[in-house]
């Protein structure tokens, strides 16, 4: 996972909020986050531990339940491997389900922090095998097909508000809910973007550039 990635997650987490990370680069952004611009930010492991420690309660169903079904979760950071236009993430099989081509990291809490946060963001290397039109399985809601679906079928939040990668970030459209590319890393273009992506990208009217990482992000990451 490259560094500006991990940067560019964690510069979405707030200072004082309440964040559920799931594993490997989730939670490398979220420790980021908290060591630099946001010392407040409370740090939920999808194992059950808060701020790196066992939280107190009998196991991870009522951890579930209580941050993140009791509506106390601000932010999710999901990585994913798998994302499609709409933002659906799939961490549990490439192909069809009863007979898989290859199954993959596996579910973890995706589902539950991706409908019980109020916000996610999602993390994964940007290549072609990747940003596909529909994913092969939901494992992780995002927008499922529209705009509208989320509350149609009672979901909680708002869903990935954003989709970071090593070529930059994508955002949904608000009319549509479909990703479209607002930012990319510095010296990558955007056809570049537009080539390791499954579907006809759509691209903001203008496209930000991110800001690199600084000496002391560096620092915290090599550190953490």
């Amino acid at each position: 996972m490259s560094d500006q990635m991990l940067v560019t997650a964690a510069r979405l987490l707030g200072d004082g909020e309440v964040c559920v990370a799931g594993c490997g680069p989730a939670r490398r952004a979220a420790r980021l986050a908290r060591a630099t611009h946001a010392p407040g930010l409370t740090v939920l492991g999808d194992d059950g531990t808060v701020d790196g420690v066992p939280a107190a309660t009998a196991g991870a169903a009522e951890f579930a339940a209580y941050w993140l079904q009791g509506g106390r979760v601000d932010v999710g950071l999901l990585a994913a491997d798998q994302v499609d236009a709409f933002g659906n993430v799939n961490t549990t099989v490439l192909g069809e389900y009863d007979e898989p081509t290859a199954r993959l990291s596996g579910a973890g809490a995706a589902a539950e922090i991706a409908t019980g946060a109020g916000r996610v963001v999602v993390l994964l290397p940007h290549r072609l095998s990747a940003f596909v039109e529909r994913v092969d399985f939901v494992t992780a809601p995002g927008a499922l097909t529209g705009p509208l679906d989320r509350a149609q079928v009672g979901l909680r939040g708002a869903g990935p508000v954003a989709v970071v990668t090593d070529l930059g970030v994508l955002r949904p459209d608000p009319a549509t809910a479909e990703l479209v590319l607002t930012e990319v890393h510095p010296g990558v273009s955007v056809d570049r973007v537009r080539a390791e992506t499954g579907w006809p990208l759509e691209v903001a009217d203008e496209v930000g550039v991110t800001a690199p990482p600084t000496a002391a992000e560096v620092a915290a990451l090599r550190a953490g």
